[in-house]
């Protein structure tokens, strides 16, 4: 190309560049013009509407109220879905199951669900009792669409003014949604999802439906679900036949079921039926009059025994036995008879237990709940104590409840060390200061103690080495190091989250009691992965079986080699010989586990094991206050001492993974005393071995051992009981004794 051409060809650019150049500026100008004109007609457009004076300011207020909907609204749609997630398309199909519980000796414990074989129609129930319980418990039960905001207010007042929980705002409906849907942990979270539940209750259910599932559900102490059983234990009648004082009595159960049973304690039981009809009369449901006869003649229940029912225990079975429903595990029966693993001698000792041990020393260490799980190696759980009074709150602390473990985390950290293959329990390592950042932990009490082979370095309970263990994990990145103990912790049975942050090894992270329990039990199993459960048998109505839970430890993974495990169980029985859980040695008993203590004492735990059981314990308090100086080794390891050593006696002790102290299987015999000093033979622990008696032998021994317990008074009649359900029965009377009277 000439350099002529070149010269035509860059001005012909140019003019073309110019005249696009051109254009757009006219564009621009041209589409200014034109936004500006309209702008001009839309302003004065909008001046039609301008206002001022009292009419500006209504506007406005109409305007920021239309804005602050709209973002409730959607904070409302966001904290809705969780809730409504609890829900599903035959939610109620899900509720309407029948349970009746049996323990692990065929002995009936206690019913959960609707008794389809004893309800009653709503048409039949005294308008005197469905008025006393909306006088008492629900006033604008008609009125409010779920939830009632004047109570609610109301009760907010009330409580501020009070400083404490003095009067609850939740209406029946709310109740109901938690019954069916929720949890009874008390917290935020929870409330707010029963309050988007009950308002999707209420357009769901008739008012009428409401207050009949509510009915049938409710807690109403002694072990009793619902007005109908309530009626049949307290009164011996079918709930349409009682009178107005009886209704009243039964009305008065809803606030504090255990405060005010009748058979408990029959004055508060009375006292709270009159504040029943007062309400009746406030509320206009009848007049002075028409209560003054009920108020003569209070109700007179039936003459009971205190009956300790197992809830917490049964409470979670019920979710289970539900769970199963749910995979269809039952296919359409939805009536149920289910035999558990629950031991009901070692439940009452674990509940009287951790009673007298907050009652002589909850005080001093300001401690206020406990809870514990026993289960077997296998997973079967034996006993459930979720809290220190059922009545007063049924939140199963055992299973719902998220505490931190303290040091009975480390456990996984030590496992997931030797799992690395780059350490033993001779390993020495060191007890220094060391710092992730800007968090550097200390050991209980401040002091360290240099080189140390690891197995003391456990006994000893010391942070600083759990730590360095995290970070020599990850090969020198303590978060790796973290994500391989969770994953350790998962696999053994942690089931909470586990946010990764440096505290997690030394046990900041929150837990349940029963997956502590779980996890321990890989440890004593020799490592396998031992998922709690409660059903060991489910049968309908007519006897025909539906499931059986897989014997033994058939089906369950490997997920800890059983050379790791022997040495973790060598090292944590140093914990129980020599290190902070001595108090927990049961003489003849070959014993390990773990103490745990959170900072300011909030949390203290013990979890150990033998070679026949695990028990994780929990002491606290519910608003997550400091305790004064309790620790996993003092309270704690003390009353799983006073547990476990009830639980062994007189059973046929099995050895720990690596255990070569106890070659050969023995019988423990630990002596017990009464009250007076003498010498009590206690026949339960016989009970408790691995095979299985029959309905009949369980009731004969049980037999045996009320009479080797009753007043000389009452031994006639059971010896002679026991002589009609035992050839050649000899009196009992020689157990302690006494010398059978001639009959």
């Amino acid at each position: 190309m000439s350099f002529l051409s070149f010269s035509r060809l860059y001005r012909s650019t140019q003019n073309q560049l110019l005249a696009f150049d051109s254009w757009l500026d006219s564009a621009f100008f041209a589409s200014a013009g034109l936004v500006s004109a309209r702008y001009a007609r839309f302003s004065a457009f909008m001046d039609r509407f301008y206002v001022s004076g009292l009419r500006w300011f209504f506007v406005e207020c109409f305007c920021e109220g239309l804005t602050l909907g709209l973002v409730a609204s959607i904070v409302a749609l966001a904290l809705a879905q969780p809730a409504f997630n609890e829900t599903s398309d035959d939610w109620l199909k899900k509720q309407d199951i029948a349970v009746t519980f049996l323990d692990r000796y065929g002995e009936e414990v206690g019913r959960r669900g609707i008794l389809h074989d004893d309800s009653v129609p709503f048409e039949q129930w005294p308008d005197f009792f469905v008025n006393a319980v909306l006088a008492t418990e629900d006033r604008r039960f008609f009125d409010h669409f779920g939830v009632d905001i004047i109570g609610t207010a109301r009760a907010i007042v009330v409580d501020t003014q009070a400083s404490r929980a003095a009067q609850g705002g939740s209406t029946i409906t709310q109740q109901l949604a938690k019954n069916l849907f929720l949890t009874r942990e008390k917290s935020v979270t929870r409330k707010i999802k029963e309050a988007f539940l009950a308002v999707w209750l209420e357009k769901h259910l008739s008012k009428r439906d409401i207050l009949k599932l509510y009915l049938d559900r409710v807690y109403m102490g002694a072990g009793t679900f619902g007005a109908q059983a309530a009626a049949q234990f307290y009164f011996s009648k079918s709930i349409k036949d009682i009178n107005l004082a009886e209704a009243a009595m039964l009305a008065g159960l809803f606030k504090a079921p255990t405060k005010f049973a009748p058979h408990v304690n029959l004055p508060a039981a009375r006292a709270r039926a009159n504040d029943v009809l007062s309400n009746l009369v406030d509320a206009g449901y009848m007049t002075q009059g028409q209560v003054y006869a009920a108020r003569q003649n209070p109700a007179i229940p039936v003459d009971r025994q205190l009956i300790d029912t197992p809830d917490w225990y049964l409470d979670w079975a019920f979710d289970e036995v539900k769970h199963l429903a749910d995979l269809g595990m039952f296919g359409n029966e939805r009536t149920l008879v289910v035999r558990t693993a629950l031991d009901s001698a070692l439940q009452k000792k674990a509940e009287s237990s951790l009673e007298d041990a907050l009652r002589e020393s909850g005080p001093r260490y300001h401690a206020t709940q406990s809870a514990t799980v026993v289960l077997e190696p296998n997973g079967a759980v034996r006993a459930i104590v979720g809290g220190r009074d059922y009545g007063d709150s049924q939140f199963n602390r055992a299973t719902e409840a998220s505490r931190q473990p303290g040091s009975s985390f480390k456990p996984f950290v030590y496992t997931t060390a030797l799992l690395t293959g780059k350490y033993t329990p001779n390993t020495i390592v060191e007890d220094s200061p060391v710092c992730v950042g800007n968090w550097c932990p200390h050991n209980f009490g401040g002091s360290y103690y240099g080189r140390l082979p690891l197995w003391q370095a456990l006994t000893k309970s010391l942070n600083t080495v759990a730590v360095k263990l995290s970070i020599a994990i990850g090969n020198g990145n303590q978060k790796i190091g973290r994500s391989k103990v969770v994953e350790t912790a998962r696999r053994m049975g942690i089931t909470t989250p586990l946010p990764d942050t440096p505290s997690l090894v030394i046990g900041a992270d929150d837990v349940h009691v029963i997956d502590m329990a779980s996890a321990y039990a890989t440890f004593a199993n020799g490592g396998h992965r031992a998922p709690p459960f409660a059903a060991v048998e489910v049968r309908n109505a007519r006897g025909d079986k539906l499931y059986e839970h897989a014997p033994d430890m058939a089906g369950t993974p490997q997920i800890v080699p059983s050379k790791v495990i022997q040495d973790m169980v060598g090292m944590m029985t140093h914990v129980v010989e020599e290190g902070t859980a001595q108090a927990a040695k049961i003489p003849g008993v070959h014993l390990a586990g773990k103490t745990g203590t959170t900072n300011e004492s909030r949390d203290a735990w013990f979890v150990g094991y033998s070679g026949n059981f695990v028990e994780a314990i929990w002491f606290g308090n519910d608003d997550n206050s400091p305790m004064e100086n309790m620790t996993g080794g003092s309270l704690p390891a003390r009353t799983w001492h006073e547990i476990m050593a009830f639980a062994h006696n007189g059973i046929e002790l099995k050895p720990l993974p690596g255990d070569d102290a106890n070659p050969a299987p023995t019988v423990l015999s630990i002596p017990q005393t009464n009250s007076d000093g003498s010498k009590f033979v206690d026949l339960t622990p016989a009970m408790q071995g691995n095979g299985g008696l029959s309905k009949r032998s369980a009731s004969i021994i049980r037999g045996i051992e009320e009479l080797s317990r009753s007043k000389p008074d009452k031994r006639a009649n059971l010896d002679l009981n026991l002589k009609a359900n035992v050839p050649g029965f000899i009196s009992a009377g020689v157990l302690t004794g006494y010398t059978k009277p001639d009959l």
